[in-house]
């Protein structure tokens, strides 16, 4: 009988076209999404420093922090994984098909501590003095009905909460209309608007730089007043 080793390479070589050609295949539709969304917060945290902003917002394990305009979550899920299984992070947004995709990943990814709320223009449907701290990034200058929302804001903070606001820089001088249309807006404004609403300004913290057109963003810091 003919030994069977010298027969091993021929057969190894017979299999390794199918399995060079499972290297190639292209990756389902929800995979890819998933790669492309990593590669962007990757870059995206090398100029936006989310663990600095955390820090700003006095962010541990256990606080409770909402996402107000979470968009697609990159900022929910570095709050998730800041303060663990034991925190609450609220992912607020007005658009139903971006808080389904946060949800998903959310239960893929098996973060309890993520909870997703449909808010309104005028408010985010957060339960009274629950927070510990808010944080609105790159929404702020979309906002029409700000007052309210500020307002709402600072009845679900705790006393001693936070609210971190990260916006696009712009000289002040414009209505309000041109801000919007234009997707920044004054910090001067903002600090305006906050202390109506109650909050006093705590400082404003190191801004970002977006590298892909060199858009400026500030950092402001307000906290709502212990009595």
């Amino acid at each position: 009988m003919r030994p069977l080793l010298p027969l091993l390479p021929l057969f190894l070589c017979l299999l390794a076209p199918p399995l060079a050609g499972l290297a190639s295949l292209p990756l389902s539709a929800q995979d890819t999404g998933q790669a492309r969304d990593a590669q962007t917060g990757v870059r995206r945290d090398a100029w936006q420093r989310p663990a600095e902003v955390m820090d700003a917002l006095g962010l541990g394990p256990g606080s409770v922090v909402a996402d107000i305009g979470a968009g697609n979550g990159y900022f929910t899920f570095h709050l998730a994984a800041r303060i663990g299984p034991s925190g609450r992070v609220y992912a607020v947004e007005i658009d139903k098909e971006a808080l389904e995709k946060i949800q998903r990943r959310a239960h893929q990814e098996r973060l309890r501590q993520i909870e997703s709320v449909l808010g309104s223009s005028d408010d985010p449907h957060l339960p009274a003095e629950t927070l510990d701290a808010a944080l609105i990034v790159n929404a702020y200058h979309e906002m029409r009905d700000y007052n309210a929302m500020l307002v709402a804001l600072y009845r679900a903070l705790k006393p001693g909460g936070r609210l971190g606001i990260i916006d696009g820089a712009i000289e002040s001088g414009e209505d309000r209309d041109t801000y919007f249309r234009r997707h920044r807006i004054p910090e001067e404004l903002v600090r305006e608007d906050a202390a109506r609403a109650g909050f006093r300004f705590l400082g404003r913290r190191p801004g970002f730089t977006r590298p892909r057109d060199a858009r400026e963003f500030y950092f402001l810091v307000f906290t709502k007043p212990a009595p």
